[in-house]
């Protein structure tokens, strides 16, 4: 007995049919494509501003894709910028503080120099030291959990340094010499309780005494006693008094004021200075004229 030639799953004629023209097509749109390619490149050869007008479109249409990417390198660059700039900013800033901290101290001593000229100090018969430095040295250590304050400098006996030197840095005074060996030297700082430094305030020629209180600031008590004259912000520099220190050196500023002084803070931080220098032993030495010599009867 014969199949039936209508079961399903015998005959595929119809989709056969339908591959056959479907691969047919493939075939000729493939053969087209690279048959018109090939004539657009002999065209674009033979004659190049053929396809002008096509490729200024298309470079318009992808103009905002390109803005947009000149936007985000432009926005990355400045942001690269700014970064690097703030970096660059940061160092320069710390080299202008601290030439703004040494520019201050230079005023300061400068307004002192001009207060004690008015004072017309230079008298007959005074004469000063030359002012020279001893010696440069850094500063290789100080005290920070002890009561007492010292410092240790790269600098001894065989720099010409001695017992006594005071020892300043570029913003003001930093202490005196305590205990000098061959190669280094101890410092005692000017807020140590031992330490006792005569300063008068630049404006105004107020006399007094800073002594260390051993927590970074200075308790300072005037010489006259009676209504308080300091006020909050009033720079105080060295007198000269006693002989020790030069006049004029920069030593603190009024913190707070009090009954009969005020608490001030240094003006030369040690742990802010890398650098020291020790300068001679400050003494005016009074030379009598020949008239005010006693006469031999």
């Amino acid at each position: 007995m014969a199949p039936p030639q209508n079961r399903p799953g015998l005959s595929r004629t119809g989709f056969s049919k339908k591959a056959q023209f479907g691969l047919f097509t493939s075939y000729v749109a493939a053969i087209s494509g690279a048959a018109l390619g090939l004539v657009l490149l002999i065209v674009s050869l033979l004659n190049p501003t053929t396809f002008a007008f096509a490729r200024n479109a298309a470079a318009d249409a992808a103009e905002p894709a390109g803005q947009i990417s000149a936007t985000t390198r432009t926005g990355g660059k400045s942001v690269i910028d700014v970064i690097s700039g703030y970096i660059e900013a940061g160092s320069k800033n710390a080299r202008l503080r601290e030439e703004l901290a040494i520019a201050r101290s230079r005023l300061v001593e400068a307004a002192a120099v001009e207060s004690e000229n008015r004072r017309l100090k230079a008298l007959l018969g005074v004469r000063e030291t030359d002012g020279k430095p001893v010696a440069a040295a850094r500063l290789i250590g100080s005290t920070s959990a002890s009561t007492r304050r010292f410092a240790l400098i790269s600098a001894g006996r065989r720099d010409g340094v001695r017992e006594g030197q005071p020892v300043r840095s570029a913003t003001g005074l930093v202490g005196r010499v305590l205990e000098a060996g061959n190669r280094t030297a101890r410092v005692l700082l000017i807020t140590d309780g031992a330490s006792v430094v005569p300063v008068r305030r630049v404006k105004g020629d107020i006399a007094g005494f800073a002594q260390g209180q051993s927590d970074g600031t200075l308790v300072i008590r005037l010489i006259d006693l009676g209504i308080n004259p300091l006020k909050k912000g009033d720079v105080l520099v060295t007198s000269g008094s006693g002989g020790l220190y030069r006049p004029n050196v920069p030593v603190a500023t009024i913190a707070n004021v009090t009954r009969d002084g005020g608490i001030a803070r240094i003006i030369s931080d040690p742990a802010a200075s890398e650098f020291v220098v020790i300068e001679p032993i400050w003494q005016p030495i009074t030379e009598l004229r020949a008239s005010d010599a006693p006469q031999a009867e």
